[in-house]
């Protein structure tokens, strides 16, 4: 599904930001709104990119919890970053790079650096100008070469360590003649208990920005439902907006609504006429409406796919959510993915598998709840039921085969056994002597070459993929042949790294040391993810599913 520009980027018509920022909470979805408006630009043929602000002082998102943060999403080049730049390259089906996502460790870090090298010679090293500076430098950057860049600043207005980048965008939005700006502020409009929405969280919120020395031109207002049009002229009066000027993003079922939801309230339209673009977007007729096709496609059926993993939250696992989505839509079915933690299956209870459709064991890092994805690699081996394990998924199929299979007692990845008789995955060479663990790992999108004639080969169509992979570990070469010549089949390999895994005479059984999910978009779902559905639906059963001729 790529997008196709208009026209060229045409240096002449000047650089457009929209900035986006949030007030009130956080986690109202400031950045699915951001995704979303991206989204419409690109349906009128406008070359779209995103930037994400992220204020905490990591360097990147590489060594923090999943817990805390939600999942670490990898870029091509090997970026560790927020979730959030996962939600753009869906929404608007592009690449990102490392350089889209601003931290202030990135920046305090460069500026440091500037700093000992002597080129700021002379100077008191201080946040206005230097820090300043640099955060404008990598929005500009970034933006180079697109016809729009949307900025997200994390975090909400108010917060201390965002202050440096509020500044930042005010410097910005008065200093050069060719770029047009917006700034949007999304900030929440909950319910009183007599069931009336609520302004006053927007007006203190607007206040705090106005305050900064920042006017919003656009408000979004985050609700259960669409704000009533009284509501909207109450904001528009105590923030000093025009009226519409105030757009509705109201609860959806699905998050790929939500575009479909803002261009209903014209947001779109009304940040074309802004920015000055309105003759150069696609005429509404022409627009790309493969969006709202793909979204609203009616289904037929539904499957329960397990999730054993051990970080109870959805956000930690986000990607491999969107890319069942994805497949689901791409066979005509509704995906329901159940949570299913790792601790509670112990050796020899797996019975939360009993009535599921098929298991996905993801990546993760450490010891805790890895008995149980152990088990449910033998599970799904031993019950024929389809099984995709990613990363670590893919590493505890290895150990559980050499296990069961070839009788090696105590065989395990030395990550979690360091004392283990069988190391049948190991540390990678490359890794002995590393210090650092931020930025380490084999990171970023690898080839991968594929074995004609086989499960792989049929999923991908192809003798060769290019995924992104984040791991320290990998099977242990000195085993290969040993677990090969038992029936596990190394059906993808990079050189004499063993990529995918693949069993006979079972209905699907995958495991990749790559991380598919993160390639994978709506209307371009990932292969493995599909073929664990086609495997589920039994191909010619999903055919017909998907012509609806039968229900399953």
């Amino acid at each position: 599904m790529p997008t196709e520009s208009a026209t060229d980027y045409d240096p002449s018509l000047g650089r457009k930001f929209i900035f986006v920022t949030g007030g009130v909470m956080s986690g109202l979805g400031k950045g699915i709104t951001a995704a979303s408006t991206g989204r419409l630009l690109s349906n009128a043929g406008f070359d779209v990119t995103a930037v994400k602000i992220d204020p905490y002082l990591n360097v990147d998102a590489g060594t923090m919890n999943p817990y805390q943060h939600g999942e670490v999403y990898v870029l091509k080049d090997g970026g560790e970053v927020d979730l959030d730049l996962g939600n753009y390259e869906r929404f608007l089906d592009i690449d990102m790079t490392f350089d889209h996502n601003i931290t202030t460790g990135k920046v305090y870090q460069h500026v440091i650096e500037n700093e000992r090298s002597g080129d700021y010679l002379g100077k008191t090293v201080q946040i206005i100008p230097h820090v300043t500076d640099d955060i404008k430098r990598r929005i500009r950057e970034a933006a180079a070469g697109h016809d729009i860049c949307i900025v997200e600043v994390g975090g909400t207005v108010g917060d201390i360590e965002g202050m440096q980048y509020l500044e930042a965008l005010r410097q910005f939005a008065h200093e050069e003649d060719d770029e047009d700006i917006l700034f949007t502020h999304v900030t929440l409009v909950p319910y009183s208990k007599n069931g009336e929405q609520k302004t006053k969280p927007t007006q203190h919120s607007v206040k705090e920005l106005r305050s900064i020395g920042l006017q919003p031109d656009i408000l979004v207002g985050r609700c259960e439902d669409r704000l009533d049009p009284e509501t909207k002229e109450k904001i528009a009066l105590f923030c000093d907006v025009p009226t519409d000027a105030v757009f509705s993003n109201p609860d959806v079922e699905d998050i790929y609504h939500v575009p479909l939801m803002v261009e209903d309230e014209g947001l779109d339209q009304y940040v074309m006429e802004r920015l000055g673009l309105e003759g150069e977007a696609l005429p509404e007729d022409e627009r790309h409406n493969h969006w709202r096709e793909l979204v609203t496609r009616e289904t037929q059926g539904e499957v329960e796919i397990a999730l054993v993993g051990k970080y109870g939250l959805e956000d930690a696992y986000i990607s491999i959510h969107e890319s069942l989505k994805h497949a689901g839509l791409e066979t005509g079915v509704d995906v329901t993915t159940t949570w299913v933690h790792s601790e509670d299956l112990a050796e020899g209870h797996s019975g939360e598998l009993d009535d599921v459709d098929g298991v996905v064991v993801p990546g993760g890092f450490g010891s805790r709840g890895i008995a149980g994805k152990i088990e449910a690699c033998r599970y799904a081996r031993e019950n024929d039921v389809p099984y995709l394990g990613l990363c670590l998924g893919f590493q505890m199929a290895v150990v559980e085969y050499a296990r069961n299979v070839l009788d090696l007692t105590g065989a395990h990845s030395a990550e979690i056994d360091e004392d283990t008789p069988h190391p049948v995955i190991d540390l990678l060479p490359e890794q002995y002597d590393l210090e650092d663990m931020g930025g380490t790992m084999r990171l970023g999108a690898h080839e991968t070459d594929i074995q004609p004639g086989t499960l792989a080969h049929a999923v991908y169509d192809d003798t060769t993929c290019t995924e992104r992979h984040r791991h320290r570990y990998e099977v242990n070469p000195e085993y290969i042949d040993d677990l090969e010549n038992a029936g596990l089949i190394f059906s993808g390999r990079t050189n004499n790294r063993m990529e995918i895994l693949e069993l006979e005479d079972h209905p699907y059984y995958v495991g990749t040391q790559f991380h598919p999910e993160f390639r994978s978009r709506p209307g371009r779902a990932s292969p493995p993810f599909v073929g664990l559905l086609d495997a589920i639906l039994d191909n010619e059963i999903g055919a017909r599913v998907e012509e609806g001729e039968v229900e399953v």
